[in-house]
């Protein structure tokens, strides 16, 4: 009765909160610059607190924590890219130039960004479509973690909690616009920080402190190797084996997927653009850098170090624990071995993290329905009616999401990790498909209309083709290969030297296609006008 009470009031003064964000930014809100870059006026701490919580959201938490539950303290490794590449490179070298070429091309969204710096709406319009229709797998894999351990905590039903959890964040996105969104992501922020540095305190202090924490989780290796040593595990505190399938899961897909992947996210991209100087971003490096350090550590360290305490309270480790359901063993967890007030204080956390990041993509999914489709076909709308067009594109992809996250655990069978992979795939296909465009096009005036779209158009259909055909996790449940070729994956076991080809990420294959056929076909095809690359660049 005390936990529920507990629960019950602290949720309820959660949900106040972010409702006044919310109005807040409403009534802040009064044009389209406004709603969809919050004014480019927002505070450092603000924009490095909303880019760390959108970035962090339940697949970090309960999709790659609950990984870290079966593969180990090597999925750390993508803590050290998500700081070394999603913060610092992301700020100092892309979020500065992305700024200011947003400001002087007077963009609002990736996909304008994209369309004006190469003078093409065709871009405008092919960028808002690959977020229209692959954004929403994404979003609903944040719905789903999220619904997930609601339904665990609260004992509801999942599509009760699915239904109530996207209700909330759809109100306040609709009012409040990126003001309101980035409002509350501040606050939300604070909340994880709160909640997950409580986590990882009491993990370590329940195991006797970090030595004989670690001492344990190490000493747990002969278990790992038993049930996993086929794929090629060492133990919870060593890398996989070279070249086995859980090295090629971690390296390519967790690892690499995620922490390259990030560069190219639209929804963290636009945060950019929100401030008014390069000072402000100087200033969010650190904030980020800790923020990032705090979320994704604790979040992969309590994953592996959950083991221990499966293992001691029942002989089994994590994956086993939680019936072979990865996405479970965060959960599970915080369920068995941590107070009431902890688990409670963590499905607020975890709301916070599922809220901050399903906001940004209903925003930027919004923005791409609701204005960039109208700016492909020199549709021009008054502030106002941009304003209610986006309004009604997040309300349509929002049912697009929630009906994915409805269906999508019917559809996979138990074990498959639908959190994680929904969001390795697409932010692998984000950066085959915009990265080098993106990137090239800020710092480069070489790079031509034609190589942008044919090199987008290259690195989309490459990573499309390998998640469809090659990369065996994706094309086993999707069943396109099965039907062509009557195997799960094209390849099979083939080999050559340590590659095995059935477990390379498609990012490894779209964004070298990508890269090469930009960089090859901006020397031989035309080049846009001076007065363009001008505008783009600022006078020197």
């Amino acid at each position: 009765m005390e936990g529920t009470l507990f629960l019950f009031v602290i949720t309820m003064v959660y949900l106040c909160i972010t409702g006044f964000l919310g109005y807040l930014g409403y009534k802040n809100t009064k044009t389209a610059t406004d709603y969809m870059v919050a004014g480019r006026n927002a505070h450092p701490a603000v924009m490095a607190l909303s880019y760390g919580a959108t970035f962090i959201s339940t697949s970090a938490i309960v999709g790659f924590g609950g990984a870290a539950g079966m593969f180990g303290m090597n999925v750390l490794w993508l803590t050290v890219l998500n700081i070394f590449v999603g913060i610092f490179i992301a700020f100092v070298f892309i979020g500065k130039r992305t700024r200011a070429m947003g400001h002087r091309l007077n963009a609002h969204t990736f996909p304008e960004l994209l369309g004006r710096r190469f003078d093409s709406k065709f871009l405008g319009l092919f960028s808002a479509l690959v977020i229209i229709v692959f954004m929403p797998l994404y979003t609903s894999v944040v719905l789903m973690g999220a619904a997930k351990f609601i339904e665990v905590r609260l004992n509801i039903s999942y599509e009760a909690a699915l239904l109530f959890f996207s209700a909330i964040v759809a109100l306040y996105v609709i009012m409040g616009g990126l003001k309101g969104v980035m409002y509350a992501d501040a606050a939300q922020g604070g909340i994880m920080l709160v909640g997950m540095s409580v986590l990882l305190f009491l993990a370590y202090y329940k195991l006797g402190g970090i030595t004989n924490a670690h001492e344990q989780l190490s000493a747990l290796a002969p278990e790992a190797v038993k049930f996993f040593g086929k794929a090629g595990h060492l133990g919870y505190t060593s890398m996989p084996e070279f070249g086995s399938r859980f090295w090629w899961s971690v390296v390519s897909t967790i690892v690499m997927g995620v922490g390259i992947g990030v560069l190219a996210q639209p929804q963290l991209a636009v945060r950019f653009m929100t401030v008014k100087s390069n000072m402000e971003l100087n200033r969010a490096v650190l904030v980020g850098g800790v923020f990032i350090l705090l979320m994704t550590g604790t979040a992969f360290t309590v994953g592996a170090l959950s083991n221990v305490y499966f293992f001691n309270e029942g002989g089994q480790v994590a994956f086993f624990a939680a019936n072979k359901d990865i996405e479970q063993i965060i959960p599970e967890f915080l369920k068995r071995f941590m107070p009431f007030w902890v688990s409670d204080v963590f499905f607020v956390t975890l709301m916070a993290a599922a809220m901050s990041t399903a906001s940004s993509q209903f925003h930027v999914m919004g923005t791409s329905a609701g204005r960039d489709l109208f700016d492909a076909f020199d549709k021009d709308l008054s502030s106002n009616a941009s304003i209610l067009a986006t309004r009604i594109g997040i309300f349509i992809t929002l049912i697009a999401s929630v009906g994915l996250a409805y269906a999508l655990p019917a559809y996979f069978e138990s074990g498959i990790a639908i959190v994680a992979r929904g969001t390795a795939i697409f932010m692998g296909l984000c950066a085959a498909t915009f990265l080098p465009m993106f990137v090239g096009g800020l710092y480069s005036t070489r790079i031509t209309k034609s190589a942008a779209i044919w090199g987008g158009l290259a690195g989309f259909i490459a990573s499309l083709l390998w998640i469809l055909f090659v990369h065996e996790k994706e094309s086993s449940v999707l069943l396109v290969c099965n039907a062509v070729f009557g195997r799960p994956s094209f390849f099979g076991e083939t080999r050559t030297g340590f590659i095995l080809w059935s477990e390379v990420d498609a990012l490894f294959i779209g964004l070298p296609v990508s890269l090469v056929a930009t960089v090859l076909l901006s020397p031989i095809t035309k080049s846009l006008p001076a007065e363009h690359l001008k505008r783009c660049f600022g006078a020197k």
